[in-house]
């Protein structure tokens, strides 16, 4: 069955029937540029340029081409999980004005999102989040500035600039001993015990997954526009770091109806945290603190024991391969971005550096994909970074310390 277009305010990834229509995501921006005054010049649009990584595709010696998505610039939440955690707010803030007469339907003008009526309205409700870090950033951002009663349960990997970020907004964080899964089942709890309450579910959000399937359609204009063939001659290899699974499996969707076979999406994560690379390999597992690995990583927006189901179900046949890695090896690679082409990102955004030349230089992986291996002059290779323009400098200086000594060390 053909999968169905993609849509502001979906519920699920699959058919379900006659749906009302909401608004289209070009009718938020608006609203987005009166609540974020950096907005402005985009017209209120959330986008990450396209970028080009000679220097460091010399120094890796990569064959074809390797663009950079630069989502650790996106503005207002400096991640990718703006485009996720964004999505599922408004489509809330949406279906609550609707239901309380503030928008007349969905062709209303959504500024009035942003007047004191409204506001005094989200004010009674309660939103929360179960976070590692940027997920939390996100729904923060956004919730606040509507003037929601927002509640952010994060692990106590998290990182502290990241919490004050968000108390600074005027955010409740509300902090764990125990890792993601159990701020998330934590949250989940808090949350729906307010008969007002919304819990924003990584592990199970299907507006989550949509907001972040939206980046294929951007991605597919900035290639035209580039004048990057995608086909089966050209393909477009896709390398994302990834947590619970809920960005990565959204794009790696969205990229699947866009440019079907001629996509191959790669997964990367921590050595000590691969809750996809299980949760596809053998679901009837569901931790990895079952098979004696602890989260432990400075990647900590991928510090996650459990991965989504609900993801890994829906993309599971489409990903092409996962891959795991070091802690060393994501400073060095952040280290040697910043080397080569002067991109500043967080630990966790450098997982897809080292995805072109592991696909290239494993045997197993070419001979799992041995269709690729005759086609990589002509290949595209897209990694795509994650997170890192909110990072403080004094924490982002101690990033390129640390990736400095890792670099002469390998």
């Amino acid at each position: 069955m053909a999968q169905p277009p993609l849509r502001w305010g979906a519920t699920d990834a699959r058919p379900r029937g006659n749906r009302r229509r909401r608004g289209t995501p070009a009718a938020l921006c608006p609203l987005l540029a009166q609540l974020f005054p950096e907005l402005a010049p985009s017209s209120g649009l959330i986008e990450s340029t396209l970028l080009p990584l000679p220097k460091l595709q010399d120094r890796l010696g990569i064959p074809g081409r390797v663009l950079l998505k630069a989502d650790h610039a996106l503005p207002v939440a400096g991640s990718v999980k703006a485009r996720g955690g964004f999505h599922e707010v408004l489509c809330h803030a949406e279906q609550l004005a609707l239901h309380n007469g503030l928008l007349r339907d969905t062709g209303d003008d959504y500024r009035k999102l942003a007047r004191a009526e409204a506001r005094a309205l989200f004010a009674r409700h309660s939103l929360g989040v179960a976070s590692t870090g940027n997920l939390g950033l996100s729904i923060g951002m956004i919730g606040a500035a509507l003037g929601f009663d927002t509640q952010v349960h994060m692990s106590s990997d998290a990182k502290a600039w990241k919490k004050q970020r968000l108390r600074d907004r005027g955010v409740r964080v509300v902090e764990y001993d125990g890792d993601y899964s159990a701020a998330v089942a934590a949250g989940r709890a808090a949350t729906l015990a307010d008969p007002a309450g919304y819990f924003v579910d990584d592990e199970n959000s299907p507006r989550l997954f949509h907001g972040y399937a939206v980046a294929a359609l951007r991605l597919r204009q900035q290639l035209h526009d580039a004048g990057i063939p995608v086909d089966a001659e050209h393909p477009l290899l896709v390398y994302i770091p990834c947590g619970v699974g809920g960005a990565p499996g959204g794009i790696c969707f969205g990229l699947r109806q866009l440019f079907g076979a001629a996509v191959h999406c790669f997964f990367a994560e921590p050595v000590e945290a691969p809750s996809v690379l299980l949760g596809l390999l053998d679901p009837t597992v569901p931790a990895v603190s079952e098979i004696g690995l602890d989260c432990r990583t400075e990647a900590d927006g991928l510090a996650v024991g459990r991965a989504s189901e609900w993801v890994c179900e829906r993309v599971g046949s489409q990903v092409s391969g996962v891959y795991t890695v070091t802690d060393d090896s994501l400073f060095r690679d952040l280290y040697r971005l910043h080397q080569a082409e002067g991109i500043d990102i967080e630990p966790s955004a450098a997982a897809g550096i080292q995805g072109p030349a592991r696909l290239i230089g494993s045997v197993d992986g070419l001979r799992q994909h041995a269709d690729l291996a005759r086609r990589m002059d002509k290949a595209t290779h897209l990694i795509w970074s994650t997170g890192g323009q909110l990072v403080p400098e004094s924490e982002y200086r101690n990033f390129l310390e640390i990736g400095k000594i890792a670099s002469k060390e390998t």
